[in-house]
């Protein structure tokens, strides 16, 4: 009876053990209004489990803001999976994300819960002054802007007025004219050579080909001899046939009278005796049938007609004017065609620029480079040691840091990490590298800045405006700050740009952390991905 209980108890141990199990963090449980709090699911799964993460607006009183993709990490014959959501609160105070189900198998597993506390941001307004907010000014002109409106309008009318006028010109379609064969040669020619392109005997139509292969011939031999073939018999078409050659004088042989009478006997046996010949037969047959209609043709004796030549002469010029009358009101169509098409485009642009501004038409219809990165899917990753986490637009791709160091430093240096994205040459630039020392060194991290305007300068900076200031990241990790503009020279294009500069040092346990974002001064985009970049660097704490 114990060992019952006991292999009881074991089975009960095991299968709680095997039960899956969501684990919960939060990168931060302390964060200012706005800002975002990183929540990760983690759980661990064979191959065969099938997971699903919920996909909500709100967990609790906190909004969703952004739900990252699902990460996979292989271990063995297992997986482990991570879903991270972004969540933010807009009002100051202390909040619970409460259990999130995590369905595993159809059946719901839950994480724990956690306590975050969101502040106000605090505004000291003994140092900064505070003013009114300033009243509207209204812009007086003379003219206004009702000359604009009515340019439009008269561009339109024209624009409308020209199609209409275009419209009323154009000539009606004409329905195309049935094929008028020139003689009876020509037809039947044609209508073989469009037998051959339905594919009928291919597809198994036997009879309704051998239907269509002798109509040609039998219209062909009553149009061009004049006898009755289409209602006479096999037998009675080809002593017709004979009585015509004698009275008409053709040069026919037996031998290609013998050739029709053989096809059109086979098309008897194949309509009314069901009879399917092979395929070399059916080849046989139409070369026969072609064979007997040229040689008809060529046995019948030519007549000379004599035409009037002024006559023919007029019809021919008649036609030439028909069709260059038909290209050139072609050619006014396209002309028409493109100089509406021109007007549109024109007008639309100008509307653009004039309602919305040549930034909105840059952006929104020329496209902007830094606009598509802030829009496209970003990256969360970390990078160097030691760790950097961050979120960049791309992901930033490791460098060949001895190439970097000078040689006074390199000696120094233990081990160094550089990543990056871009050049400094480009709108946008992004690098951060890593390094800790083979001996016990206290960063001085001002001298770390000089040392960095220096590699900017022998990449091409020029006119270097730097502001330095302390700078704390949200768990509190102290560094430096740097800022301002420079001049960038390319010197291949011979072009320079104007960009500006973000710099953060951070020293800890014998190492030292750089982050550096540039974009051009005047790109709006450029300093909106530099603070969402920013706001997201998270130091691993060593």
């Amino acid at each position: 009876m114990k060992l019952k209980l006991y292999i009881a108890l074991f089975l009960l141990s095991v299968s709680a053990w095997a039960q899956p199990k969501v684990s919960t963090s939060v990168n931060v449980t302390k964060n200012k209004i706005g800002a975002e709090f990183r929540l990760t699911l983690k759980t661990d799964v064979d191959t065969f489990s099938k997971v699903k993460f919920p996909e909500r607006k709100n967990f609790g009183a906190l909004e969703v803001i952004q739900s990252y993709k699902i990460d996979t990490v292989k271990k063995g014959n297992r997986y482990e999976l991570i879903k991270k959501y972004g969540l933010t609160q807009f009002d100051s105070g202390k909040y619970t994300i409460p259990r999130i189900p995590v369905v595993i198998n159809g059946k719901p597993v839950f994480s724990d819960s956690i306590k975050v506390e969101v502040n106000d941001v605090k505004v000291d307004t003994l140092k900064q002054k505070m003013y009114d907010i300033k009243a509207i000014a209204e812009v007086k002109s003379d003219w206004g802007t009702w000359w604009i409106y009515v340019l439009i309008l008269l561009a339109l009318a024209a624009l409308g007025y020209g199609i209409y006028h275009r419209l009323k010109k154009t000539p009606k379609e004409v329905k195309p004219e049935p094929v008028v064969y020139k003689s009876p040669i020509e037809k039947a020619t044609s209508l073989l050579q469009q037998l051959e392109t339905k594919g009928l005997w291919q597809k198994g139509e036997i009879k309704s080909y051998y239907s269509e292969l002798t109509d040609i011939a039998r219209n062909y031999i009553e149009e061009e001899i004049h006898i009755p073939a289409m209602e006479s018999t096999t037998s009675e078409l080809i002593e017709a046939l004979r009585v015509a050659a004698k009275q008409k004088k053709l040069k026919l042989s037996n031998e290609t009278v013998e050739n029709l009478e053989k096809v059109l006997q086979q098309a008897d046996l194949v309509k009314f005796a069901k009879v399917k010949p092979l395929d070399f037969e059916i080849e046989e047959d139409k070369k026969r049938i072609s064979n007997s209609i040229v040689t008809i043709h060529k046995s019948i004796p030519e007549v000379v007609e004599e035409d009037d030549e002024l006559a023919l002469w007029n019809e021919q010029q008649k036609e030439l004017a028909r069709l260059q009358k038909l290209k050139k009101q072609k050619q006014n169509r396209i002309l028409a065609t493109i100089g509406i098409t021109f007007g549109i485009v024109l007008i639309t642009v100008c509307s653009l620029i004039y309602f919305k501004g040549w930034g909105y038409l840059k952006d929104q219809v020329l496209g902007h480079p830094t606009k598509e990165l802030v829009e496209g899917e970003w990256v969360y990753s970390q990078y160097g040691n030691p760790g950097i986490k961050i979120e960049t637009p791309k992901v930033l791709k490791r460098v060949d840091a001895s190439k970097l160091l000078p040689k006074e430093v390199a000696g120094m240096v233990k081990e160094m990490q550089v990543f990056a994205y871009g050049s400094i040459l480009d709108d946008f630039y992004i690098t951060l590298n890593t390094a800790t020392y083979k001996e016990e060194i206290k960063a001085d991290l001002d001298k770390a800045v000089e040392g960095y305007l220096k590699v900017m300068e022998s990449q091409g900076a020029t006119n270097i405006i730097v502001k330095t200031e302390e700078y704390d990241t949200q768990k509190g990790i102290s560094g430096k700050k740097a800022y301002g503009t420079m001049v960038v020279v390319n010197k291949i294009k011979g072009a320079s740009t104007k960009m500006y500069y973000e710099l953060l040092l951070f020293a800890q346990n014998n190492g030292l952390q750089q982050i550096m974002i540039a974009h051009r001064d005047d790109d709006k985009y450029g300093k909106e991905i530099a603070e969402r970049v920013l706001n997201s660097v998270e130091l691993k704490v060593e």
